[in-house]
């Protein structure tokens, strides 16, 4: 049965490491608030030290909250509060980095371990082994042993020691970041396939934003040991909600300016280099700010034959042709600069042209700071 995750006021906090710091504390996870849906694959992605592993171990049980709740509640309505609960006791399946496999087992017994632990009678053992190893498609190398697989293979076996035991919630701590970049995409579709199969409730840890990106069914940003903004990926990544988010999410060209009227489609913001109008409009924003910053993704300029609304002049100071697109450094009438991303250029003479570049009001984006 898959499993609703809910998180209230989760909160962690260290003491300070500092000689002489008195009673100073370290806040690693700040009163975060979530509800992870049943079945649902979901990312909690940030840069290193933000606090996103500190969060999947207190659900896992490694780590004990300084504060708040976390309740597991199964498709029938049976809850759990599980913030104090031992880790052997919750029923979750965890999947690391460093695969942590037993190097003088065979990966079937590797894979078995869990269930022997559970006290599984041989003959169920060997049938979930089995099930377990054919869903992850190393059914074929049960006899083999660890140092006798690559790393690809290694991590696909650590996934299914985690399934065998038919966990309530599968945990996932980065668990690609070891690989090459050929099998880190190769298996982001395979742990995706896996996790949909079984119709379990995953959450899984990154600071990769395309596995987060090509995988995700909902992405939480953390920041600081804060959840800054909860979404789908496409909605995060042409919505941002604040500047650290557009930035974190991919490149991006930032454009500050000053609110000259509020539309029912969005502000109208008079930028150094002419005039647009965001379409986007960050929640977060004061309805009353004056200035603004304005995110426009690379891709979403395109050359235009005329001015026009929503359109900036420039010139091209640096072209860079990669086949099937060109990066472009337009410079704009102020002296900014904008990336400009295009599809299947037809040549790379772009350099020293002048360009009108045109947005969708919709790609443009009102962030908050």
């Amino acid at each position: 049965m898959s499993t609703t995750i809910t998180l209230t006021d989760l909160t962690k906090t260290f003491p300070g490491s500092a000689p002489g710091a008195g009673a100073g504390v370290t806040t690693a996870v700040d009163r975060v608030g979530l509800t992870i849906g049943a079945g649902e694959l979901f990312f909690l992605l940030g840069p290193s030290g933000c606090g996103k592993t500190t969060l999947l171990r207190m659900i896992a049980g490694f780590i004990e909250p300084t504060a708040g709740r976390i309740l597991f509640t199964t498709a029938d309505g049976r809850e759990r509060d599980i913030t104090y609960l031992p880790a052997n006791k919750r029923n979750t399946g965890m999947v690391f980095q460093s695969y942590a496999l037993w190097p003088h087992m065979t990966v079937a017994q590797n894979v078995a371990f869990g269930l022997s632990v559970r006290k599984v009678p041989a003959a169920e053992r060997e049938r979930r082994v089995g099930e377990a190893l054919k869903t992850v498609r190393m059914d074929a190398y049960a006899a083999r042993k660890p140092n006798q697989l690559s790393g690809g293979q290694q991590q696909r076996v650590a996934l299914a020691r985690a399934l065998v035991i038919r966990p309530d919630v599968l945990l996932l701590d980065e668990p690609l970041s070891n690989l090459d970049a050929r099998l880190r995409i190769e298996l982001r579709s395979e742990i995706r396939r896996i996790c949909k199969e079984a119709g379990m409730t995953a959450i899984y840890v990154t600071h990769d934003q395309k596995e987060a990106l090509s995988m995700a069914d909902r992405v939480a940003i953390v920041s600081g040991g804060k959840v800054v903004q909860v979404g789908p990926p496409a909605e995060l990544y042409r919505r941002p909600a604040t500047r650290f988010v557009a930035e974190f999410l991919g490149e991006t060209n930032f454009l500050p300016g000053t609110v000259i009227e509020r539309t029912e489609n969005g502000l109208l913001v008079k930028t150094g280099a002419g005039v647009l109008l965001a379409g986007t409009v960050s929640p977060l924003l004061d309805p009353a700010a004056k200035e603004v910053l304005l995110s426009i993704r690379p891709e979403a300029l395109r050359p235009a034959s005329q001015p026009g609304d929503n359109t900036l002049d420039g010139r091209v100071v640096e072209s860079v042709y990669l086949g099937e697109t060109a990066q472009l450094d337009v410079e704009l009438a102020d002296g900014s600069r904008l990336r400009v991303a295009t599809l299947n250029p037809a040549t790379a003479g772009y350099q020293g042209q002048s360009l009108t570049l045109a947005a969708s009001p919709e790609d443009v984006v009102a962030v908050a700071g």
